[in-house]
């Protein structure tokens, strides 16, 4: 893989998961959904499919086939938030709970596709040893984080904290390959 791809997916993996945070703390601070933060996310979601086929290709040949295919549900399930995003915005939903209970099944579908493909992600990522192993514990850490506080009854609020933990793990793989002098493994 070129150096110039490598920095590529490390910037998109530092910048779009960026975005999401900031998207999660204006709904926060908001109190729900705005059009400002509905946008961020939007445009942070749509390059997911994209990074995460970058994220496997960048950690090859270590990479076991479980990378792909986890990377591949996680893309696709952010094919469909981003749309929800777009849908939260044409509808004018006030709350992320408004937005489940509109979609309903089909979100916490989508929802079970990006937990399961980020679990097969991540375990390969850590098994891959190509990006420092925290970066794939702290993305597993965090979906673990959401699978949980999806099962329980707890505000909607509290998802973002399994967000933030995933996005923090996205965000130091972008950095490692944004520091990666050469092919080798970067820790």
């Amino acid at each position: 893989m070129s150096r110039t791809l490598v920095r590529l997916i490390g910037a998109v993996a530092v910048l779009a998961p960026a975005i999401h945070v900031a998207s999660d703390v204006l709904e926060w601070l908001a109190h729900g959904f705005t059009p400002l933060q509905l946008w961020l996310s939007y445009f942070a979601f749509l390059s997911m499919p994209a990074l995460f086929i970058g994220l496997y290709a960048a950690q090859r040949p270590q990479i076991e086939p479980f990378g792909l295919v986890g990377a591949l549900l996680y893309g696709a399930a952010f094919i469909y938030f981003a749309h929800t995003a777009l849908y939260a915005l044409a509808e004018r939903m006030a709350t992320y709970a408004a937005l489940w209970a509109r979609l309903g099944s089909l979100y916490t579908l989508h929802g079970g596709l990006m937990i399961l493909g980020g679990l097969l992600f991540g375990g390969a990522s850590l098994r891959a040893r190509r990006l420092p192993r925290w970066t794939a514990l702290a993305f597993l850490f965090g979906i673990g984080l959401n699978l949980i506080l999806g099962l329980l009854p707890t505000p909607d609020i509290l998802q973002t904290a399994g967000s933030t933990l995933r996005n923090v793990g996205i965000v130091g793989m972008g950095h490692a390959l944004l520091a990666r002098r050469d092919e080798h493994p970067a820790g």
